[in-house]
């Protein structure tokens, strides 16, 4: 009978029973669980060149699919590795939710040295609406939380004409 499974129930020793039952060529690998563990997944090293990826929720299954699907596709069209699947589980042996055999990638996690400029320079952003705000403020305009920049410098946006909000 399988029973839901909640994340902290999600052992290493869970992750073995599934991968002798269902991939007997990997059995006598050892299961780890990995230093850095994700919220939707629960991770364990198999071995030196795969992991196992268990879907911690019941809401994560469909990730599961979407991950077999889109990867490989994806992964031919990016400058870095990303997990490659290898072997998809089923439920069974007490847990309740298909799960994944993956290429371990090797090296560290990654680590931003910095802030990262996810737009190109001259786009507003956060720091544009800062910088509008300040001005406005300094012009002795009052910023009403929640509303657009159109209204910077107004202190009655009620006199705004209908339809413009």
């Amino acid at each position: 009978m399988i029973v839901a499974v909640n994340k902290d129930e999600i052992t290493a020793d869970v992750a073995a029973r599934l991968v002798a039952a269902q991939f007997p060529q990997w059995a006598g690998l050892p299961v780890t669980p990995v230093m850095l563990d994700g919220w939707d997944n629960t991770t364990f090293r198999l071995g030196h060149e795969l992991s196992v990826r268990l879907p911690s929720a019941d809401s994560c299954i469909p990730q599961v699919g979407k991950e077999h699907r889109w990867l490989p596709v994806l992964a031919r069209h990016l400058p870095l590795p990303i997990p490659e699947p290898v072997a998809m589980g089923c439920p069974g042996d007490g847990f309740p939710r298909p799960w994944s055999v993956y290429r371990w990638i090797a090296g560290e996690p990654g680590r931003r040295p910095g802030p990262i400029r996810l737009r190109p320079r001259g786009l507003p952003g956060r720091a544009a609406g800062r910088r509008r705000r300040r001005r406005a403020a300094g012009r002795g305009g009052q910023l009403l939380p929640g509303r657009p920049a159109r209204h910077l410098g107004r202190a009655d946006p009620a006199a705004d004409p209908p339809g413009s909000r």
